[in-house]
């Protein structure tokens, strides 16, 4: 239908323009003529925009609305005067469909009733012949008072949803249709009210108060572009913020399956720990213990019981279960104590003055036995010490362990290169798995000094 009424005025325009400039002044034919011009522009637009989105398919009334009356304003002319009451009641009926339509309230009684009313008009009309002067004149009342009502109920549907939910959108977009309505409503009544009393009045206000309703036919075709523009934004706002989320989501599931990949490798490791530690002291553990006891040379006795203790030792670190630093302090002074009083050396060992109750995890138990050991072996054979001292803390998180002893220090020709001398090197790289550090303090004459850092 909008599209026929738009090809009915682009045919019937050039014919009904000229008549109609000697109707009206001249100033008020070319303003009409613009706003005419205008709103054939809007209603392409806005049956576009009703054609591509489902949602706004009430504009297509809207779109009748504003052809209708570019046909209406052409059809002033006396030739034309025949197409009015139909096109004044297609004007009324798309005005209070697009209305209505626009908060949702749709009744089906008001629908037959405008089709029917647009039957009774013009049969009407036809009927009597033009005998009825008044008969025009009483069906434009009865058509304007519909689509002013039409109008004051949809500001006030509006209000009700407002009341129902109040909402600052709601709030504002009640506002802007009151600011548009109302003065069209006013303007229509005052054309009603002015027709009857003065002709010289009415020939004056009439150019102004009938430009109301095509102004606002204008604004509500804008408002329909605005509100297709504000939902693509809306649109674009939303799939953004899903994109994040979907990002998110798969970072999430990455770090998930990186950290399931991660305990996976860990529980592989742990069974392989244990099933190497489980072999190393049930094959190789016995095989050594049965040197010890049936080796009739000492010194292969002694080298089988060694390597005993460094596979059980290694046994414990693959097992991975947690020392007690109270526990593994008890074992580090017996061994140290024992193996510096085996070569003549005075040994003084220093605990923590306060309770301990960290632990140790294996790994770092195992890696800080072997660097006590190590530093123990370098005191026995090259330190010719007569007295060492051993001491431990723990210090604002960590665990450190000095050794120090009264020989003859690190020879001179190892100066600026400790870590070359003596196992250093090795007692640094264990000590830098552990993310601690080892320290060497040595010099002819004084002695040797090792400070072990651990974090806790």
């Amino acid at each position: 239908m909008p599209a026929a009424l738009f090809v009915c005025a682009a045919l019937c325009w050039p014919a009904l323009a000229h008549a109609q400039a000697f109707a009206t002044p001249d100033w008020a034919a070319i303003l009409r003529g613009w706003v005419a011009a205008m709103l054939a522009l809007m209603a392409t637009v806005v049956g576009l925009v009703a054609g591509l989105h489902h949602r706004e398919r009430a504009a297509n009334f809207l779109v009748g609305m504003m052809l209708s009356w570019v046909v209406l304003r052409a059809a002033g002319a006396p030739a034309a005067a025949g197409l009015r009451p139909l096109l004044m009641t297609l004007l009324v009926l798309c005005g209070v469909q697009y209305l209505l339509r626009q908060m949702a309230w749709k009744r089906s009684w008001i629908d037959h009733a405008l089709l029917i009313q647009c039957l009774v008009v013009p049969a009407s009309l036809l009927l009597t012949g033009g005998r009825l002067d008044v008969l025009p004149a009483v069906w434009n009342v009865v058509l304007t008072l519909e689509l002013v009502a039409a109008m004051g109920w949809a500001l006030w549907l509006r209000r009700l949803r407002l009341k129902a939910d109040p909402d600052d959108g709601l709030q504002r977009e009640l506002r802007l249709m009151a600011l548009l309505l109302l003065p069209t409503m006013l303007a229509l009544l005052g054309e009603l009210a002015l027709a009857p009393l003065s002709e010289s009045l009415w020939l004056t206000a009439s150019p102004w108060l009938s430009l109301a309703l095509p102004l606002l036919m204008l604004a509500l075709g804008l408002q329909v572009v605005n509100n297709v523009a504000q939902a693509r934004v809306d649109a674009e706002k939303r799939a953004t913020a899903i994109e994040q989320r979907m990002n998110e989501r798969i970072a999430e599931v990455e770090r998930s399956h990186s950290q399931l990949a991660e305990q996976k490798l860990e529980q592989v490791t742990e069974r392989e720990r244990k099933r190497i530690a489980a072999d190393l002291h049930d094959d190789l553990g016995a095989k050594l213990l049965t040197i010890v006891h049936t080796s009739e040379s000492d010194r292969i006795s002694t080298l089988a019981r060694e390597a005993l203790e460094e596979m059980r030792l290694s046994v414990r670190g693959l097992t991975g279960k947690p020392v007690h630093l109270i526990d593994a302090l008890g074992d580090w002074r017996a061994e140290v104590v024992s193996r510096l009083g085996q070569a003549n050396i005075l040994a003084e060992w220093k605990s923590p003055a306060e309770d301990i109750e960290h632990t140790f995890q294996a790994r770092s138990y195992v890696q800080t036995t072997r660097i006590l050991r190590e530093s123990v072996s370098n005191i026995i054979k090259h330190s010719g010490a007569t007295n060492a001292t051993i001491s431990s803390a723990v210090q604002d998180g960590d665990f450190i362990l000095t050794i120090q002893d009264n020989g003859q220090g690190i020879p001179t020709e190892l100066d600026g290169r400790l870590d070359r001398g003596h196992g250093m090197a090795s007692m640094k790289s264990r000590a830098k798995q552990m993310h601690g550090q080892c320290l060497v303090e040595s010099g002819p004459g004084w002695g040797t000094v090792i400070r072990l850092t651990i974090p806790l």
